[in-house]
């Protein structure tokens, strides 16, 4: 059988060379066995492609291309294909991805920040074209046969528990932000043009309500996640409808944990129910993959299941499509030789799965729209600025006395002897520390050290320094190289936090304490009375020892900021950049691991959660909150003219869009007056509160609408307009159901606030035959915008004891 490795004769002596690696192959078209079957011939419809594939397999056959590790069909001329390709913050290892070892083509992708951090930066245009460059790149990685054309990707589960191991690959905790990162990874990863041909297949994950990992003797494995009707359609599903009905993604992932009983890859009503039918994702007949070994949980972990036979069944006839296996955890034999799984099934799972590629374009060689790209497209100059834009733009600065900007460091003619800085704790010069989790190798990777090399400033870097230890006397050398560094500097940069030995994919933490030993030595670094400066890494701990002590001048976030992560965060430190990132999540105090189980999963004020609420909708005592953000300049942002009445009956019979809540409202005219003397960036926040309105308990505010403001200069007052639509405003009720309310509301602007706006949302009836009618019937005075599918008996959410 003649298979093509790659497309392009330009890469034939790379992919010759490279004999070790696990390379994906590709349908030959042209002049093989396959090319007989009309999955090749381009003038029909995807479906029909797909169709007269399927058609030409045995049952054998089809059985063995239902897993991640899909070994195609020799006997036809199908190569085999393995779906599980990785790609969250740039082309990542994976058992469908590989990297060419040492020096050549493809051997490294462009290395992005976290998730957590592009989030930071509230820029959907800067999302879009960073995922613009995975998806490019993941591209040219499957065209040589380095990878697949799907990958799984994005992660957008809401990053509720500062604990989470796997918080730092999303986009953290608000449903807004989140649905917005989703649309804007999904268009730049699958390409401009998806309705003709998909760049890369991205999947969104994993669906539903996955967000530990091992706590407490649960694991994600076992979890039976108890939500509420109104918290799942609220918070936990959310993202997943922006994913699946308005952004049309390819694929979904489902996950390993039941929600209500029934384990996700195996519910109904998760994925035909809700997925497909409430949320229509039915037009390119798209698919679910199972998260890896989710399929064995389902009879081992889970016990819904007698055997893993049965447990295999009812996941594929529940609507899941391929089953993704390490080596091997499902039983799809067993399934189909007991009769359990139907030939039916199967073809339906087979039709969804190769309609998916062909959309992509893998049948069509040199015909794909996007055969031509390669390993020229890979880690160009322009990719690598943008990731070092995405590192500074989403860094946030979350104290300073005044003492940054140290603009003094680039002094080139400075009064007296020019000034030194220490570069103190575990990352100050460790390149494996940057990249964070889910990673590929990266072109480069340029630390603080590095970095304060080439600004030629002059430093002394302590080599390595406590990372999660509790004894800082431990290790003398710590202490010894920490003071020397420092002795004769004239500032102290500590570049401390968390890496990622701390958490991660099945680990989560159990506490939100500075590690003893790295606080002990900051603390001792301030009894030399010279400024201090920490750089955080990793995931938010509670700074309140940091924020309290006036001896520590200021503090930075950087999370995992990608290959030019240390340039980065000494462009902010020496004032080359100014810093306008926000939190996207809430710093919570240490003893809020002992008050809340993260098994908990309801986020209004309930009796499993101490009464206290989670996110910063319902939290009401943060060390620091959701959109916090310090500048080197100062802002006076104002919210323009806006009309004091909105009519929802004049807003819906205006309005032509297929799911009422996306209907617009007038856009909230914002004007940002810099009145201090720096050019920055700055994120305009605009909140919703709206107490009395709507079910009880009402939330604290609710993030509406935001916009990033590029290079708003000193003095200057810029004018911008945030987009918003019915859905920002909605509550949602006990049943699920996205209700618009009457009442009085208010915009909050910024955090903290700075200017409010009061408008009153009014039915005035006009319009009956048609406004009014629009809605989905009416709910205490409410518009229903949105009616939530009711569970099937036996799959209804728990009775919750609120305050």
């Amino acid at each position: 059988m003649k298979s093509s490795v790659f497309w392009g004769a330009s890469l034939t002596s790379a992919v010759a060379r490279a004999i070790d690696l696990p390379f994906q192959f590709y349908p030959n078209c042209v002049d093989d066995l396959l090319s007989t079957n009309q999955v090749c011939n381009t003038t029909l419809s995807p479906p029909e492609r797909a169709a007269a594939l399927v058609a030409a397999l045995t049952p054998e056959e089809k059985l063995q291309n239902i897993i991640s590790k899909s070994l195609g069909a020799p006997r036809i001329g199908l190569p085999a294909y393995n779906w599980w390709s990785e790609a969250l913050h740039g082309v990542a290892y994976a058992p469908g991805t590989q990297f060419w070892q040492g020096n050549g083509p493809f051997n490294s992708s462009t290395s992005f920040p976290m998730p957590l951090l592009m989030a930071a930066t509230f820029d959907d245009e800067l999302l879009e074209k960073i995922a613009e460059v995975i998806g490019i790149e993941g591209r040219a990685f499957g065209n040589a046969g380095f990878s697949g054309l799907d990958y799984w990707t994005p992660n957008v589960n809401p990053f509720k528990d500062p604990r989470w191991g796997r918080g730092s690959e999303t986009p953290g905790e608000d449903i807004l932000l989140v649905k917005r990162y989703a649309a804007a990874m999904i268009k730049g990863l699958e390409g401009p043009v998806p309705e003709k041909e998909r760049r890369v297949v991205a999947t969104c994950k994993h669906y539903a309500a996955n967000d530990f990992e091992d706590w407490n003797g649960a694991t994600r494995h076992n979890f039976n996640a108890k939500i509420s009707l109104q918290d799942m359609a609220e918070y936990y599903f959310m993202p997943f409808q922006q994913c699946v009905r308005d952004s049309r993604v390819g694929s979904i992932m489902c996950a390993y944990n039941a929600v209500n009983g029934v384990p996700s890859c195996a519910s109904p009503y998760l994925l035909q129910t809700i997925l497909r039918e409430h949320w229509n994702w039915t037009e390119h007949n798209n698919y679910i993959t199972s998260d890896c070994e989710a399929v064995l949980d389902v009879s081992l972990n889970h016990k819904y299941a007698a055997t893993n036979a049965e447990g295999t069944a009812i996941s594929f006839e529940a609507g899941m499509d391929t089953s993704c296996e390490y080596e091997g955890s499902s039983d799809i034999p067993g399934a189909w030789s007991q009769g359990l799984l139907k030939e039916s099934t199967v073809d339906r799972a087979l039709l969804r799965l190769y309609e998916g590629i062909i959309r992509a374009g893998y049948f069509d060689g040199n015909r794909s729209l996007y055969s031509s790209l390669g390993w020229s497209d890979v880690n160009k100059p322009s990719a690598q600025k943008l990731s070092l834009q995405a590192a500074v733009d989403g860094t946030v600065l979350l104290k300073n006395d005044g003492t940054l900007p140290l603009s003094d460091l680039l002094d080139k003619k400075p009064t007296g002897p020019k000034k030194k800085v220490a570069l103190v704790g575990f990352w100050a010069d460790a390149r494996d520390k940057l990249r964070g989790g889910y990673s590929g190798t990266a072109a480069y990777l340029h630390t603080p050290a590095y970095a304060a090399s080439q600004l030629n400033i002059p430093f002394t870097a302590a080599s390595g320094g406590p990372i999660l230890h509790s004894d800082l006397a431990s290790n003398k050398s710590w202490t010894d190289n920490a003071l020397a560094a420092a002795k004769d500097a004239d500032y102290i940069l500590y570049f401390g936090g968390l890496d990622t030995s701390a958490a991660g994919e099945t680990k989560d933490r159990y506490d939100l304490d500075w590690p003893k030993a790295q606080l002990d030595l900051i603390n001792l670094l301030t009894t030399l009375d010279k400024p201090v400066v920490v750089l955080q890494m990793g995931d938010q701990l509670d700074n309140t020892p940091l924020l309290s002590n006036p001896k520590i001048n200021a503090i930075l976030w950087a999370n995992w900021p990608g290959q030019d992560g240390g340039t980065a965060v000494m462009e902010l430190v020496t004032g080359r950049k100014a810093p306008a990132g926000r939190l996207p999540v809430t710093q919570y105090p240490s003893n809020f691991t002992e008050l809340v189980p993260m098994t908990d999963m309801a986020l209004r004020p309930s009796a499993g959660n101490s009464q206290l609420g989670r996110t910063y909708r319902w939290y009401k005592t943060p060390v620091q909150p959701f959109g916090f953000g310090l500048h080197y300049t100062t802002f006076s942002p104002k919210v323009g003219k806006f009309p004091g009445v909105i009519d929802v009956d004049e807003v819906l019979e205006g309005c032509d869009k297929e799911y009422l809540d996306t209907c617009p409202l007038p856009d909230l005219p914002v004007t940002v007056h810099n009145t201090g003397n720096r050019t920055s960036d700055y994120v305009a926040l605009a909140f919703i509160s709206a107490p009395g309105v709507g079910p009880a308990p009402y939330p604290i505010k609710t993030l509406a609408a935001f916009a990033r403001l590029r290079g708003v200069k000193a003095g200057e007052r810029r004018q911008g307009k945030l987009g918003w639509n019915l859905g920002n405003l909605a509550r949602h009720d006990e049943e699920g159901n996205t209700v618009i309310y009457p009442g009085k509301y208010e915009v909050l602007l910024d955090e903290p606030t700075k200017t409010r706006l009061r408008f009153e949302v009014v039915r005035s009836g006009k319009g009956k035959g048609k406004g009014k009618g629009k809605g989905k019937g009416e709910e205490k005075g409410g518009v229903v915008l949105d009616r939530w599918p009711k569970p099937p008996k036996g799959e209804e959410p728990p009775a919750l004891e609120r305050v």
